[in-house]
């Protein structure tokens, strides 16, 4: 087995457990966590294909600024850390019919397609190309996306403030 292989499994099953704990943890925090090491191992898998541009976008873009911003906002604003929640009937009938219904066709998808492998024989680089489109046709939607999320960031602090303000007056 090669040394690839090996890591794929790897990052894969740590990637799936860490969803799992996402998913099924109780407490707020460690979910969140829990979703930095599932995004942390996407990117991971991301470099065992040779997409050097979206790992480092993933680290980049989610690690890095989305999960931080979740977390603060969960330390900020949450009182408790732990939710109980209560199943429902009516929600848990669709709910799993609709998960069955999904895991067939994934299956039925995953199956019946033809896979091709091929290998890869010279390894390219695209972020000089990237770069240059994102610096030169699309600076504009560049720099609007960036001042959007610099909005986003001080109406989430500012949201945040008034929050803990309100919650240490009453």
């Amino acid at each position: 087995m090669e040394l690839t292989t090996i890591l794929f499994y790897l990052f894969s099953v740590t990637t799936l457990g860490a969803a799992a704990v996402m998913v099924f943890s109780r407490n707020i925090v460690h979910s969140a966590f829990a979703l930095m090491f599932t995004l942390i191992g996407v990117a991971a898998l991301y470099v065992l294909l040779y997409a050097d541009f979206l790992a480092a976008t993933q680290l980049l873009v989610y690690v890095g600024g989305i999960l931080i911003l979740i977390l603060f906002g969960v330390m900020l604003t949450t009182q408790g850390h732990s939710f109980s929640f209560k199943i429902n009937s009516v929600n848990l009938i669709p709910a799993s019919v609709l998960s069955l219904a999904t895991a067939v066709l994934l299956i039925f998808a995953f199956t019946s397609t033809e896979w091709t492998i091929a290998e890869v024989s010279e390894r390219d680089d695209t972020v000089y190309e990237l770069g240059m489109m994102l610096m030169g046709d699309y600076i504009l939607p560049f720099i609007i996306a960036g001042v959007l999320l610099l909005i986003a960031i001080i109406g989430a602090i500012v949201m945040a403030t008034r929050l803990t303000a309100t919650s240490t007056e009453g």
